[in-house]
């Protein structure tokens, strides 16, 4: 830790973490260099592809423009946190099951995203599947395989261990 810069506290995955880094440093340059959580992506670097996607506080936030400063006290998940007890989630099962993962770039971002969407639309329709992914990019797909990749998790009943920590 570098005792100029000022200490800040957030939670990650359910892990209390502190950081000493500039406090306009990005929190997916955080994410990935200081706590080495590389399941976030740098796309576009711009906010525009959802590659970066992280839930902070419940939300979904692109973590590249979010100085690491806006995330003091937050509680933040990633990708890495879907899965728990070396179990994947739902969604992360559904995409290898049915081809929602291409090259890699934005499957996190549309696991994340796609998260979201489930803790308040169960089974979703497509046309709720297209607005809450709009914000994530693919040019490896159609989005058909991520519609349908999303469309089985729904169906599937989400175990009562990712519903208590999803809670926290």
């Amino acid at each position: 830790m570098n005792a100029r810069w000022p200490s800040i506290r957030f939670t990650v995955n359910g892990e209390s973490r502190t950081v000493q880094v500039p406090p306009m440093k990005r929190l997916l340059d955080v994410l990935r260099e200081d706590l080495h959580l590389t399941g976030v992506k740098e796309g576009c670097g711009e906010g525009e592809c959802g590659s970066c996607s992280v839930r902070m506080n419940g939300e979904l936030v692109n973590s590249c423009l979010l100085p690491i400063l806006q995330a003091e006290g937050a509680e933040i998940q990633t990708v890495e946190g879907l899965a728990l007890g070396g179990e994947l989630h739902r969604l992360q099962e559904a995409f290898l099951q049915h081809g929602g993962a291409q090259c890699g770039i934005c499957t996190p971002g549309m696991l994340m995203a796609a998260a979201q969407l489930l803790e308040s639309k169960p089974q979703p329709s497509r046309s709720e599947m297209r607005e809450a992914l709009a914000g994530n990019l693919c040019r490896c797909t159609g989005f058909m395989r991520i519609f349908a990749s999303v469309e089985a998790a729904g169906k599937i009943a989400e175990p009562a261990v990712h519903e208590a920590h999803d809670a926290r």
